[in-house]
């Protein structure tokens, strides 16, 4: 069985319900469909009723019916979600008239739903930009305890096996803070840690990335990354993390016991860490192409419930295994409460 599989496989055992705030969006649809017939998960829709199921008639969809529909401009929590909207954002200026206009945007409807325990998760951006999905989430569904920073991680399926874990790693951030401090460095070391927990079902070997290993080069971008890696062992404990190592003492044996002798993680790495947003995207995407891997995110993480932002290139496909992946981070968030 595939990782996909297995993903698919726990989410079904254990069914989270996934609002999709772009409920007319066509390739949103047909994934919404797909994961329907097979049970992953229980769907809310956001958007005008008639025009889902006209949308899904026009296709050929046959089991819409099935996926709870919101009309975001007429339900009947909609007074309740605009209050609760509201006394979320006073503080920052808001007014009653502006949260009950902005209670009947999708982006913001689908994070108070979660917020009111309504709904598990979220993945939208099939029509929306980054900042469009994010800003609400971040207004309403907050960071996770203990986490203040959000990042992007990519599962790669790495065609050779000798890497990782049987081909599979982790990488992160490669989505969304440019620059972390070392402070934010080690949460998101953290969050990546419990990604592959939850969503690769692996105990990771994290490792924390830099041009050096174990002071060979001295630099304040190095120091970082030493003590991002204190932070990150203070934070979580039961997670296996070793830094600062270079990328080839990370993952290949012999380089990391000559260059970190001792390191429970040099050269078995099976997540890794960069030190800044520039380096982890250049290096998915590199290792994407000149490697052949497959990469499947970004998943965000750090957030208090997920919410994955989609490509706005994705295909229904890539819905449809974000949306067993938010059913994964559901389930594994909740273990932790």
């Amino acid at each position: 069985m595939s990782l996909i599989d297995e993903i698919v496989a726990r989410a079904k055992a254990n069914k989270q319900r996934i609002v999709l705030p772009e409920g007319t969006e066509e390739r949103t649809l047909k994934a919404a469909d797909r994961l329907l017939a097979d049970e992953v998960a229980n769907l809310i829709l956001i958007g005008k009723p008639a025009e889902i199921l006209a949308l899904a008639e026009k296709n050929g969809l046959k089991h819409i019916g099935k996926a709870t529909i919101i009309d975001p401009a007429n339900h009947a929590k909609k007074a309740e979600y605009a209050n609760l909207l509201f006394e979320l954002r006073k503080k920052k200026g808001m007014t009653e008239e502006q949260a009950a206009s902005l209670v009947e945007d999708p982006l913001y409807l689908a994070c108070l739903m979660i917020k009111s325990g309504d709904a598990d998760g979220e993945i939208a951006g099939a029509r929306n930009t980054t900042g469009n999905v994010l800003r609400p989430a971040l207004q309403i569904i907050k960071t996770a305890p203990g986490i203040s920073v959000v990042s992007g991680a990519f599962l790669m399926f790495i065609p050779n096996k000798q890497y990782g874990e049987n081909g599979i790693m982790v990488f992160a951030d490669c989505a969304v803070t440019p620059n972390p401090t070392a402070e934010e460095l080690a949460q998101i070391a953290v969050s990546t840690g419990r990604t592959a927990r939850d969503i690769a079902g692996y105990e990771p070997r994290i490792a924390m990335l830099s041009f050096s290993t174990k002071g060979s080069a001295k630099h304040e971008m190095v120091d970082k990354v030493v003590e991002a890696t204190r932070l990150a062992k203070e934070l979580d404990p039961s997670l296996l993390i070793d830094g600062e190592l270079q990328a080839d003492a990370a993952i290949v044996p012999s380089v990391g016991s000559s260059k970190a002798p001792g390191s429970d993680i040099a050269g078995k790495a099976t997540a890794l860490v960069f030190p800044t947003l520039e380096v982890g995207n250049i290096a998915y995407k590199l290792v994407q192409r000149l490697a052949g891997a497959e990469a499947v995110g970004p998943i965000l993480q750090g957030m208090a419930a997920p919410v994955n932002d989609l490509s706005r290139g994705c295909s229904v496909d890539d819905v449809y295994k974000m949306v067993a992946i938010a059913c994964n981070q559901s389930i594994g968030l909740k273990k932790l409460k």
